[in-house]
Order: structure tokens, then sequence, then C-alpha cells
């Protein structure tokens, strides 16, 4: 069994927001399998998919971004799920906005909710999916930003980034995530 995570903030005031971007690939997966995120436990909203004789389970920790391992730990524990398989889907300011890059582990990068996932799976040794939001203009502070919705142009852009997304998590039911990883970071 597999778990994919989208990192986000709950409630329709973050909607289509920077920092909400793995929510939107979760959202589209779980339309592409024709299921709702409608079990509610561990902090949070998750489905269960099956591909090709894989089992995943599809998760929008609901605890806000800043504490997001506290719904991820709990959820793996139960099902038993090691944390090589578990990805977690996120936001990252040092990509190009609309830029993918997959990673089987790596530090938090200042990044929040990863810090709190790392924190509470205890090891940075899982797989994970970084969508680049770009830096904020000089002015605009980092929270201000993040917490924004993208401008029309980044939005349309990230369509297609978040079918790719969405692409890249149905092939790891497949495929090692390495095999993965390499073929789609050489053509992100």
């Amino acid at each position: 069994m597999k778990l994919i995570v989208g990192l986000g903030n709950p409630g329709s005031r973050y909607e289509r927001t920077r920092h909400n971007i793995g929510f939107e690939v979760i959202d589209e997966l779980a339309s592409r399998n024709g299921v709702k995120l409608n079990e509610s436990k561990f902090n949070g909203l998750f489905a269960n998919i099956h591909k090709n004789g894989e089992k995943a389970i599809l998760l929008k920790p609901l605890t806000y971004m800043n504490l997001s391992g506290e719904s991820i730990r709990p959820l793996a524990d139960y099902y038993k799920i090691p944390a090589e398989n578990v990805l977690v889907i996120y936001d990252d300011l040092d990509l190009p906005v609309g830029k993918i890059r997959l990673r089987q582990k790596g530090s938090a990068g200042g990044h929040n909710g990863m810090k709190s996932t790392i924190q509470h799976l205890g090891t940075s040794e899982f797989n994970r999916i970084r969508i680049g939001i770009n830096r904020p203009p000089e002015g605009i502070a980092v929270p201000d930003y993040v917490l924004a919705r993208f401008t029309g142009d980044e939005w349309d852009k990230m369509q297609s980034v978040i079918q790719t997304c969405a692409d890249a998590c149905e092939e790891w039911l497949e495929k090692p995530f390495l095999e993965v990883m390499n073929r789609f970071n050489s053509n992100g």
C-alpha cells in the first residue's frame, strides 16, 4: 500500500492559492479515479484508489500546513505504510512557476509543512514532488505570497502541471519511484 499526500490548508479561503497546489493534485487524482475524499480521520480527508493491483490512499491533511505531519504519521502508522511508500506533493519557492522536481529524500528546505512531515515521520527519506511557485516579488512577504491565489497566467500554467504531477503519481503505482523520478525530472 502507498500513501500520496498533498499539502495545503483547508477551507475555501485557501483554494487555488500557491500553498495549496498539493491539494489540487490530490483533487485531480480523486477525480480521475472516481473517488471522493470523504473519509475523515487522522485530522485529514482521504480516499482509497486501486490501480493495476496497487492500493493507495490519497490524503489531504486538515491540520493546516505547518502541522501536516500530525495527520500523515497516524494514518501511515494505522495502515502500516513505511516512509519509502509515502509521496508528498507540495509547493516550492525555489523553483520557477510550473517547474516540478521529484526526489526520494531531502531536507525541508524551509517549508514548514515538510518540517512537520519529517519530524513526525522521523525521517527525511520519503518521496516527494516539489512544484515551483517562484519567490515573491520584492516588497511582498513570503506568507502573503504563498497564501495568495495564482495569477491568471500562472493558474493556466498550473493546470498542465497538476495533470503532469497526477500522471507521475499514477505511474508510481506501477513502477519504482526512481524510474518515475528519472522520467519526469528529465521532462520537467
